[in-house]
């Protein structure tokens, strides 16, 4: 693995990409919005190209980042897509937030082209690809996993193989299944500290140190507190996520009543114009 293509440049490709740049790869990057990749490459170096069969010229490892299934698509294929421009035995690492449907179709179709395909949702948000420090779930070849670790390992610090293709995107449902409700207990938690007219910084110190404790309780207390949510991952990308799981579980008889009751927490977010807000805004609901 030497020559990498990095196909979109959010606020999680644009670092991940930059991990890549910095250990040593030659990459090249592709972003719709042409202005985003030329930044890319003053900040970290590396090239950009025209399209994503440009960029995907050549490599041996092709890793997309987009928003939902038919990003996915657009990137991929036609004229202009990385299948077009992918060498017999590349491999296309997904690590978009998509739906077990569309890592089976790519693998399908990628195979048909002698093309190895991986999907590898990842967790860990901003901070995580900031800093090198996300999770990667892999549905695909165990010895696939194996042939781009060295790739993935740049930007992560757990990479967990799953079993065949579409399971990375399974297990990535799990994760915002359980986030979901970890997030909506916090909020109550935090109204309660509020109305009982409780310190929150002694009770989460002392609270977070048990049971009770989780990520997002250690990482989000205080802006809650100070009621900021500016950052962060956001309502309508959880939302996005939340009916993948949903729809899923309609397909595999799976019951989630508590995701489908945050899921519309989260739509009265939206519906006040918190959208892009940060996933801790649950507590909005109750500063009405």
């Amino acid at each position: 693995m030497k020559k990498i293509a990095f196909i979109g440049l959010g606020v999680m490709g644009f670092p991940m990409a930059g991990h890549l740049q910095k250990a040593g790869f030659d990459v090249t990057v592709y972003n719709r919005t042409k202005q985003k990749a030329e930044k890319w490459c003053e900040v970290y170096g590396g090239k950009h190209a025209s399209t994503p069969r440009k960029a995907s010229e050549g490599a041996d490892c092709v890793l997309l980042c987009v928003g939902n299934d038919d990003d996915v698509r657009s990137v991929v294929y036609g004229d202009d897509g990385v299948l077009a421009g992918c060498q017999t035995g590349a491999f296309v690492v997904d690590h978009t937030t998509a739906s077990a449907e569309l890592a089976r179709e790519l693998g399908a179709a990628l195979a048909r082209h002698s093309v190895n395909f991986l999907d590898a949702p990842v967790s860990g948000g901003q901070a995580g690809a900031e800093n090198g420090a996300l999770t990667v779930m892999i549905g695909g070849s165990e010895a696939h996993v194996e042939s781009v670790r060295s790739v993935l390992s740049c930007y992560s610090k757990f990479i967990g193989w799953q079993g065949e293709i579409g399971t990375g995107q399974l297990a990535k449902m799990v994760n915002q299944i359980c986030i979901a409700g970890v997030v909506q207990g916090l909020a109550e938690g935090m109204q309660f500290i509020e109305r009982a007219g409780l310190d929150p910084k002694k009770v989460i110190e002392s609270i977070s140190q048990g049971a009770a404790g989780s990520w997002q309780m250690v990482n989000r207390w205080e802006t809650m507190a100070q009621n900021k949510y500016d950052f962060g991952f956001a309502v309508d990308w959880m939302r996005k996520d939340l009916g993948l799981a949903l729809s899923e579980a309609n397909r595999n008889g799976a019951r989630l009543p508590l995701t489908a009751l945050v899921d519309q927490f989260y739509a009265d977010v939206q519906a006040n114009g918190g959208g892009r807000y940060d996933t801790s805004s649950l507590l909005t609901r109750f500063k009405k």
